[in-house]
């Protein structure tokens, strides 16, 4: 019997899809879970492709009209049911995707090109692995199939210069290679939890010299004169929210030159997600002075942003990587992913780890010499994985046992 056509759909918000209907794609392990359920084994792997956080955004303001991010929800139906669904976005710039393509767009437009619009499929402004092709289970194999043709189609239909789906998973990624996607390999700094009980244990496997180092960083982040507390649920105040808005405003304005979410974004998170949030916040007599925002997986901790008013010694680095450390082996999580960017990472047990995405380009000239650029980066970000581990701060066998 012949199988029934997909029909693949374009939708401008996602006020056009039911909630459930996403989740069923983008989280079926916790799709019908009640928000009030919080032991880490109900949680979605990932937070950032629930129906929550990306309405968020859209209701925010934070992506839509005058952002550079305009939603274009990739749909795909089966016999009327939802199978499949992607974060689609059409970008007119290539701010906050963390996985740059600059270089691409100067030497395309050097060359008479027009690169923007493009077609973007990510959770904006998050570097964080994870699905991107979102299937409802048992439909894997034609729900993946009929996105990336859905989107490799809608985006030669347009006219566009190129696709790109960043921070897919690398089941993803080879999946899209296996369809004519250009795959392409970058790295982050991710903290392994080796089923520690205690962060001493966790300090009791790097070498001397870093164990020292890592324990003098927190004692000096410590004496800043307040305490740092932590907060998660219906812990998290309004006012909370607006000290750390002033936090993330100071540095998006210093990063970014505007800050790309906007107030708003946090007044939602506080009404729909807060259950999934880890917020971090220096105190000095009731008053914060710094705070670093986390999110909550099945079983990673996503570090995302952080800010402060005042300079503290090594504050930034309790606050946004031993703090994380301590809630994932006290909530017995496997990872934590600390954003983009920053060796400076390696020294404190977070160590070099590859992260993947997938492009097409329409123009085959320009296709073929990013495909040829791709390759090269593959090999070079591979080499510095395994230098930069070796590097790392674990002691020799601890290094291998993790590897």
């Amino acid at each position: 019997m012949d199988q029934k056509p997909v029909e693949i759909r374009v939708l401008g918000s996602l006020s056009q899809i039911d909630a459930q209907d996403w989740d069923a794609c983008a989280c079926p392990e916790n799709a019908t879970v009640q928000r009030t359920v919080l032991p880490s084994g109900q949680r979605p792997i990932d937070p950032f492709t629930t129906y929550r956080f990306l309405s968020a955004l859209e209701q925010s303001g934070s992506v839509g009209p005058g952002t550079g991010w305009q939603p274009q929800y990739l749909t795909a139906y089966l016999d009327g049911t939802l199978i499949a669904c992607a974060p689609l976005y059409a970008k007119s710039h290539s701010q906050g995707e963390y996985i740059f393509d600059h270089n691409w767009a100067h030497a395309y437009e050097q060359a008479g090109g027009r690169y923007y619009p493009k077609f973007q499929v990510a959770v904006p402004f998050t570097p964080a692995t994870g699905r991107r092709l979102l299937v409802r289970p048992g439909y894997e194999r034609i729900g993946q199939s009929a996105l990336v043709q859905g989107a490799v189609q809608l985006a030669s239909d347009n006219q566009v210069s190129s696709l790109h789906l960043t921070f897919c998973t690398p089941e993803e990624a080879e999946i899209g290679t296996e369809m004519g996607l250009m795959p392409r390999v970058s790295q982050q700094f991710h903290w392994l939890n080796a089923g520690y009980a205690q962060f001493d244990d966790f300090l009791a496997a790097l070498s001397s010299r870093k164990r020292k180092n890592i324990r003098k960083e927190r004692t000096q982040a410590q004496g800043f004169g307040g305490e740092i507390r932590s907060y998660t649920g219906d812990q998290i105040r309004p006012e909370h929210w607006d000290a750390f808005w002033a936090f993330y405003q100071d540095t998006g304005s210093r990063k970014w030159g505007t800050p790309y979410l906007t107030r708003e974004f946090f007044s939602i998170l506080h009404e729909t997600m807060a259950q999934d949030v880890h917020l971090i916040l220096a105190e000095r007599d009731g008053y914060p002075v710094a705070g670093a925002l986390n999110f909550i997986g099945r079983n990673t901790l996503f570090g995302r942003y952080w800010g402060c008013l005042e300079h503290h010694p090594c504050l930034h680095f309790e606050m946004c990587y031993y703090q994380a450390i301590d809630f994932a082996i006290a909530h017995q999580l496997a990872r934590v992913e600390a954003g983009a960017q920053g060796e400076h990472k390696l020294a404190r047990g977070y160590l070099p780890v590859e992260t993947h995405s997938l492009h097409w380009i329409g123009d085959p000239g320009f296709a073929d010499a990013v495909g040829r650029y791709l390759e090269a980066e593959r090999a070079a970000v591979a080499e510095e994985v395994e230098v930069l581990t070796s590097y790392g701060p674990f002691r020799k066998a601890e290094v291998e046992e993790q590897e």
